[in-house]
């Protein structure tokens, strides 16, 4: 869980009452008090600033002094997060700022945060200046008869030398912004209408950043320039993190968003008050929160997402009541009172999932299950209770499997693509599930120490055929189980390399430490990386993550997404191998399974129709600028179209589905954040994107039938590929016993 760039968070709105997402830290403009400027921090945060870094430069994993020079990577970071496009401070102000690159590592252990401070006023000074002057140049509109270009990949970029050279770029960001408007057949009017509305929201966000969005970003700056996956959460991003971790929460079950001045439900949780209430809908407007039977209704019209969240929120079996305007009603409706009892809340979305996919080979139909694990996650909490019934990503796809086999599966699939990790305990009882007692991670602390972790469970739930599919998101506790399972021989992996995180964090609760332990939270977490797990092969998944068996075509990400690409990640290295017994070898079927895969995918319309899709994808990801000439524009716009039509037509001559041709528009570019789209049109988004044919899904399921049909094929082959003693071993040894002998008639 990383805390992104400020920039990226004014234009991400969504947010979520269930999965606490980083876009919180906004929420929507509007008439709610702003904050005081300048900010200033508190004592509370020097504290907790000055013990983050005592534990850092004591106990993480490559312990690094906090002086000078670690002050001047911080000072970089810091920046970048603030300003990664290089749009709001300029040369002139960097040159003010310079004496503070070696500053930072005092004001820490000084308890002293004045200078992070007064960087970050600085910066919310320079944003509201910024989006002034793109307003004003609303007035008159633009031009675009001329041979202008405007450079938006900037991360690469110079400074802008003044507020001159600033002035000129946010002319032609400005331009833009209505280009694509005009493109998307918007009126001058309505363009200036909609612009000036997203301008004057970006301005009252930025005007509610406070003490804790700079300190939060300084502290996130500090901990990730240490290694990558080292973090801070303030108290409240701290509970965001539980909530992650356990999939559930105390509250009403509803998804949230912001829209102009308005929190709105996105989404109901199935099972929760909300939803049960019935009274709840998609596109209702909360305009006030009160406590219990009759406390007072709090106005939250204009409030960021996350203080609304953090009023609706609170303990099981306590009463919140919301002021609603009705989804279906004017601004001037009737105002509805909604009273809901708060309750445990599940988040299904984010756990275990499965479906069976029937696979047809010639008169033969194989079925094969999968498994969809968004997290290795876990109710940490729970558990060291001694809860008997805590959440657990195991226990989840025991019970899935389980399921599974009463389908009269053949093969599984656990599908970990853009699985980010979580819980190592959890890799290593889950890899239990299919590998049955071993080892599973070996994990080598700051002195050198290697421990050996694996799963004591004596026998597999499931011994048959079986595949992980992976991606470049699939990273930490998931490469863990996938090395796991490629290196005992136990299935295949297929799909992409991953992301390469080869290292394990800790969770420290900051204020154990505190002068009041018991009193309000106010320290925080911080999330430290400890150890460096390795492969049971002696290797390591750092940097080089996990190379499958069977690749599938890459999406061009590599080069911005993954351990590789930051500065700071370890090396990759290795140790030795620790003892353990292989369950099958992968050598002795994958040479016939990829002479299968490549014939399939040869005459395979789907997977031509992927190919060229990622062809036009890393196309445009390459595109760093963009002509402010409406004519080329326009031109290459129908191009796109004409492309994407195509690609819709050639879908629909494949499946005969027509889901993705009835919003043709929906495919291009409509110039609008997502805040400005129509909430149904949004739904339908996330709706058509769940049910996108999965081309790559579908041939790891079409792999590992072939797999079945060849272990039925052969018996030999089958008993040294599968685990010993494998009552799915056992049935195809029954299968091929001959029959016995027919009584005599008599």
């Amino acid at each position: 869980m990383t805390f992104r760039p400020v920039l990226a968070l004014l234009l991400a709105l969504t947010v979520t009452c269930t999965y606490a997402q980083s876009a919180a830290e906004l929420g929507a403009g509007g008439n709610r008090k702003a904050a005081v400027w300048p900010l200033k921090p508190t004592t509370a945060q020097a504290q907790a600033a000055q013990l983050s870094a005592r534990f850092l430069t004591r106990f993480h994993y490559d312990a690094q002094p906090l002086d000078d020079a670690m002050s001047a990577k911080i000072y970089a970071d810091y920046f970048k997060l603030l300003d990664p496009d290089k749009v709001f401070f300029t040369q002139q102000d960097m040159d003010r700022f310079a004496p503070l690159k070696t500053k930072l590592d005092d004001a820490i252990w000084n308890e002293d945060l004045s200078a992070p401070f007064d960087i970050y006023n600085k910066f919310l000074q320079r944003a509201v200046q910024r989006m002034t002057y793109a307003r004003s140049l609303l007035k008159n509109g633009f031009s675009f008869d001329g041979n202008e270009s405007y450079q938006y990949d900037r991360k690469d970029a110079a400074w802008a030398k003044d507020d001159a050279a600033l002035d000129a770029l946010w002319r032609k960001r400005t331009m833009n912004d209505w280009l694509r408007l005009k493109l998307a057949g918007k009126s001058d009017d309505d363009i200036r209408k909609t612009l000036t509305k997203r301008y004057t929201n970006y301005i009252e966000r930025v005007k509610q950043l406070d003490g804790d969005d700079a300190f939060q970003t300084f502290m996130t700056a500090y901990a990730e320039t240490t290694d990558p996956h080292t973090d801070y959460f303030t108290p409240r991003k701290a509970e965001d993190f539980a909530i992650q971790m356990k999939l559930s929460l105390e509250g009403i079950g509803a998804q949230l968003q912001s829209r102009d001045d308005y929190t709105v439900i996105f989404s109901l949780v199935p099972g929760g008050p909300a939803e049960k209430s019935g009274k709840l809908k998609p596109g209702d407007r909360i305009l006030g929160v009160g406590q219990g039977e009759s406390g007072p209704i709090t106005d939250v019209i204009g409030w960021r997402i996350d203080d609304v969240v953090n009023l609706i929120r609170g303990k099981k079996d306590t009463t919140v009541r919301l002021e609603i305007l009705p989804a279906d009603a004017g601004p001037d409706g009737k105002h509805e009172i909604v009273s809901l009892v708060r309750k445990k809340v599940n988040i299904e979305e984010s756990a275990a999932k499965k479906k069976v996919i029937e696979v047809k080979d010639g008169g033969t139909v194989r079925k094969i299950g999968v498994i969809d694990l968004p997290s290795f996650y876990s109710d940490f909490g729970a558990r060291s209770e001694g809860e008997k019934n805590y959440r657990s990503a195991t226990r989840d796809v025991a019970k899935l499997v389980d399921e599974l086999k009463a389908e009269g599966v053949q093969g599984i699939i656990m599908d970990l693509r853009d699985n980010g990790g979580g819980s190592l305990a959890e890799a290593d009882s889950m890899t239990g599930l299919f590998n049955g007692k071993g080892p599973v991670v070996q994990v080598r602390d700051a002195r050198g120490q290697v421990d050996v972790q694996g799963s004591d469970d004596a026998a597999p739930l499931w011994n048959g055929p079986f595949a992980v599919l992976v991606n470049r998101g699939t990273a930490s506790a998931s490469e863990i189980f996938s090395a796991a399972i490629q290196d005992r021989g136990r299935g295949l992996i297929i799909g992409t390399p991953t992301f390469g995180k080869g290292t394990v964090q800790t969770l420290i609760d900051l204020d154990r430490f505190s002068p009041d332990p018991e009193g309000k939270p106010q320290y925080g977490q911080l999330k430290m990386t400890v150890q460096e797990f390795f492969r049971i092969n002696g290797g390591s998944t750092q940097i080089k993550g996990v190379t499958p068996d069977i690749e599938f075509p890459r999406n061009g990400d590599s080069k911005d997404f993954g351990e590789s690409t930051y500065d700071n990640a370890l090396p990759w290295t290795h140790i030795a191998p620790t003892s353990y017994q292989p369950d099958g070898d992968v050598k002795l079927y994958l040479p016939k399974l990829e002479t299968l895969h490549d014939a399939r995918i040869a005459k395979s319309p789907a997977w031509k129709l992927m190919l060229d899709e990622l062809a036009q994808y890393k196309a445009m990801r390459a595109k760093t600028s963009v002509s402010l000439n409406f004519a080329k524009r326009e031109a290459e716009r129908k191009q796109l179209d004409a492309l994407q039509a195509s690609f819709r037509q050639r879908q629909k001559a494949i499946d005969g589905s027509d889901a993705f041709l009835k919003d043709e528009d929906s495919a291009l570019d409509d110039g609008l954040d997502p805040s400005e789209r129509s909430l149904k049109s949004e739904l339908k988004q996330e709706k058509d994107a769940k049910n996108a044919p999965d081309v790559q899904l579908r041939e790891a399921a079409h792999i590992v039938a072939d797999e079945v049909g060849m272990l039925k094929a052969d018996p030999k082959l089958a008993s040294s590929i599968l685990p010993p003693g494998s009552d799915y071993l056992a049935a195809l040894a029954a299968a091929h016993k001959p029959a016995a002998a027919a009584a005599p008639s008599h």
